[in-house]
């Protein structure tokens, strides 16, 4: 699925099964929420720290696919062509960045 293909098919979605797109504030509010789903998972997972009782089955991919899928609400409610967005921040951060981390110490393999 191309990232096009999947703006259409959330808007779809909302405008079938969802009824209507949830505000843009209320979403903002939601994929904030949804990015904490995951740090939690992330810091359980590879943080120090552990599981509560209940939170054991966690599921990294689901929450990921949540976030994504409120973003792309949120660029279908705000006229942004996510494809087009991700191609010019390619762009940018190839510009910007093509030497700088290849220069970072910290980078470099076996240093910290």
């Amino acid at each position: 699925m191309t990232i096009e293909e999947a703006q259409k098919q959330v808007d779809d979605w909302i405008n079938t099964t969802g009824v209507k797109y949830f505000n843009e504030l209320t979403n903002m509010t939601i994929l904030t929420e949804e990015v904490g789903e995951v740090a939690r998972i992330m810091a359980r997972t590879y943080g120090e720290q552990s599981f509560k009782e209940g939170e054991k089955n966690a599921n990294l991919a689901d929450e990921l696919a949540d976030v994504l899928w409120v973003l792309l609400c949120i660029a279908n409610q705000t006229g942004v062509d996510m494809t087009h967005a991700l191609e010019n921040n390619f762009e940018k951060k190839t510009i910007r960045d093509k030497e700088r981390h290849r220069n970072n110490p910290k980078l470099q393999s076996g240093k910290e």
